[in-house]
């Protein structure tokens, strides 16, 4: 996990109403992220369950993604964090992930695209934004983009609503984005000056296209799909 992924998280967990119980699906916390890398935190007072393929740091309940113990219909809110690329059957878990969501539920995904082998414990995929946002059709409101250069991001997120998602996702879904934003600005703003001095060293052997890559590397986007038209539907309605 890294640290731009929680703090999405993070955002989310204070922008949404994330409705629990919670299942964290890809929990172990690898050599090193011992207790940074447990979301529990960001969700008090709500049962958070971890789940993964393996026992180990950060595991409540060994099961897997694409065919999961749980019943249909019996699940608030599912978090993957970096954790798809990992996942060779990964059309059926995004099936598995929308059977066990409640009515109403939420799903929270960010994964890499620009990023190197990991193989925790192998690594298969990378999804494309466009990739991302089909894989999320059937969610009602659905918020999806990326972080980095458009051509070539590092990293994919989304956060997905199950029907009936709120009248103000759109609003929400926005307000996201900005303070994202405002974080990934005092993010590179405050970066140690020792970094700062090896990115100037390495920005002149860098051809054009890596240095647009640098210099959009704190930049996100994301794009808010059908949230408009629930919007619209609620306020007919009322």
């Amino acid at each position: 996990m890294r640290d731009h992924t929680r703090e999405f998280v993070r955002l989310i967990a204070e922008t949404f109403d994330c409705p629990g119980p919670i299942y964290e699906f890809g929990s172990f916390q690898v050599e090193g992220q011992e207790h940074y890398a447990d979301l529990r935190s960001l969700f008090p007072g709500r049962k958070f369950v971890g789940c993964d393929m393996r026992p180990g740091p950060g595991v409540d309940v060994v099961d897997d993604v694409t065919a999961m113990k749980l019943g249909t219909g019996t699940v608030g809110t599912i978090l993957s964090i970096e954790t798809f690329e990992h996942v060779f059957e990964i059309r059926r878990a995004f099936d598995e992930v929308f059977r066990v969501l409640k009515p109403g539920g939420l799903f929270v995904i960010t994964t890499p695209l620009n990023f190197r082998i990991h193989a925790y414990p192998d690594d298969y995929w990378r999804l494309t934004p466009t990739c991302l946002r089909r894989l999320l059709a059937p969610y009602e409101a659905k918020g999806s983009g990326f972080q980095g250069h458009d051509k070539f991001p590092h990293t994919v997120m989304a956060v997905a609503r199950k029907a009936p998602a709120e009248s103000d996702f759109a609003e929400r879904a926005s307000d996201l984005n900005r303070r994202y934003a405002d974080y990934l600005v005092a993010q590179r703003r405050n970066q140690p000056l020792m970094r700062k001095v090896r990115h100037a060293i390495s920005w002149l052997h860098r051809s054009k296209f890596e240095r647009q890559q640098m210099q959009r590397y704190h930049s996100a986007h994301l794009f808010v799909d059908q949230a408009e038209a629930v919007a619209a539907a609620r306020r007919q309605a009322g």
